[in-house]
């Protein structure tokens, strides 16, 4: 007895059809960078000198790297807010990490004691993530949106609503220190993003973290125990909350509230790294060059004299850009 596979007229068309598309998409987000970094090259006055160019990178280092937080959230669960995950706590996660570290340098504790201390909440905050999607099966999107207020609220009871100020070595060090003509920040910045893109990209446990976002069911029935690894993406999240709160304390010598305007930026830069991936899939490195973009862009516009208003404008713009487009490059599940 013959085995015959029933194909849908047409469906081969539509998946060559997608396929170009998805092509055209990546060929078109790396032109569009290309363009405007020309564009500014040109008409920006001192955007493509040295100390501007690390000033941008120095000064997308916190948002670089709490979007690294959400690419793994979004590795490990998946980019579908209905079945997979998304992290909005992450920004008001590193607001409060940031309230509890200059809190315990003000008491006269240490780094030995403020960092662990600030470590262990930022992680705490992103398994409390972990428990209400895995455990409570509550709808990512809700969950977060429930801690991030959580968090936020926090921060403002812990800094009664206030700037606190706080130094360190280590924020002495963050602030002055330099290698290569390049800052300590920037430096930092570069560690997190090689940890980060060997663990998600050339470890067996990344492989398996993408298996489990990106195939939960599939996942599940070769044994993996996919819970585990949604609360390490949401653990892993609250970690570089944590590390993005030091970062902006030794950048503002403070904790300041208003953290939380971060997410926009966040969120567009995990999102838009994916068009700049192979298959539409998050990725450490599509991430960084995302984040770049944003700092860019912003420098840009500043160095016009163009109101930094639009740059939120255009974030949001990037989000609902790249949603549909990656909803309509990638190949319909089951095909």
């Amino acid at each position: 007895m013959t085995n015959v596979t029933e194909s849908h007229p047409g469906q081969g068309q539509k998946l060559d059809r997608r396929a170009i598309a998805a092509v055209f998409v990546r060929i078109g987000a790396f032109a569009a960078l290309g363009v405007i970094l020309l564009y500014f090259a040109i008409f920006a006055r001192g955007f493509t000198s040295t100390f501007n160019l690390l000033n941008v990178v120095e000064q997308s280092a916190i948002l670089t790297v709490m979007a690294y937080g959400m690419t793994i959230v979004f590795i490990g669960t998946g980019t579908d807010v209905q079945k997979g995950g998304i992290d909005l706590s992450v920004a008001a996660n590193a607001g409060l990490c940031a309230a509890i570290y200059v809190t315990c340098l003000k008491a006269g504790y240490s780094d030995f004691v403020a960092l662990p201390v600030t470590f262990l909440v930022g992680v705490s905050i992103g398994l409390l993530n972990g428990l209400a999607v895995v455990t409570f099966r509550i709808m990512p999107l809700l969950a977060t949106l429930a801690v991030m207020n959580i968090a936020a609220g926090l921060e403002l009871t812990v800094t009664e609503n206030s700037v606190v100020s706080g130094s360190s070595p280590t924020l002495n060090l963050l602030q002055s220190g330099k290698f290569i003509g390049a800052s300590a920040l920037v430096w930092l910045l570069v560690i997190v993003t090689i940890i980060t893109g060997v663990l998600a990209h050339l470890t067996p446990f990344g492989t398996r973290l993408y298996a489990v976002g990106g195939f939960m069911e599939a996942a599940r029935v070769a044994g993996l125990k996919t819970g585990r690894y949604v609360y390490f993406s949401y653990g892993f999240s609250g970690g570089c909350a944590a590390i993005a709160a030091i970062m902006i304390v030794s950048r503002l010598s403070a904790s300041t509230p208003g953290t939380s305007l971060l997410l926009l930026p966040i969120l567009a830069a995990a999102l838009l790294g994916t068009v700049f991936s192979r298959r539409f899939v998050p990725t450490i490195l599509g991430t960084l060059i995302a984040s770049l973009f944003i700092g860019f862009l912003a420098n840009g516009f500043q160095l016009l004299g163009i109101s930094s208003y639009w740059v939120n404008g255009v974030q949001g713009a990037l989000i609902i850009l790249v949603v549909a487009v990656t909803s309509f490059a990638k190949p319909p599940e089951g095909s």
